[in-house]
C-alpha cells in the first residue's frame, strides 16, 4: 500500500490520482473515475470532484494509496 500526504486539508479525487501517479494524466484519471473504476473507502466513486481527506483509502488499477497528513510524515 502506498501514501500520499497532503498539504492541505483536502485534495479533489481527479488531482490525487494525477499526483500519486495511478494515472498518468488528469484526462485518464477523469474517464477512470467517471467509468467507475476507482474506490474510496470502498465505494466505487464517481464524482472526480470529490474531496478526498486523511484517512481516506483509494483504490485503482488493483492498487491501494492511503492519505495521510504532511505532519504525520516521519
Amino acid at each position: 500500500m502506498n501514501e500520499f500526504y497532503l498539504k492541505d486539508d483536502f485534495i479533489k479525487l481527479g488531482q490525487v490520482l494525477k499526483a500519486s501517479g495511478l494515472c498518468e494524466t488528469g484526462v485518464d484519471a477523469k474517464y477512470s473515475v467517471t467509468d467507475g473504476k476507482v474506490k474510496v473507502n470502498g465505494e466505487i466513486e464517481l464524482q472526480r470532484g470529490k474531496k478526498i481527506v486523511p484517512g481516506d483509502l483509494i483504490e485503482y488499477n488493483g492498487k491501494q494509496l492511503i492519505i495521510k497528513k504532511k505532519e504525520d510524515r516521519v
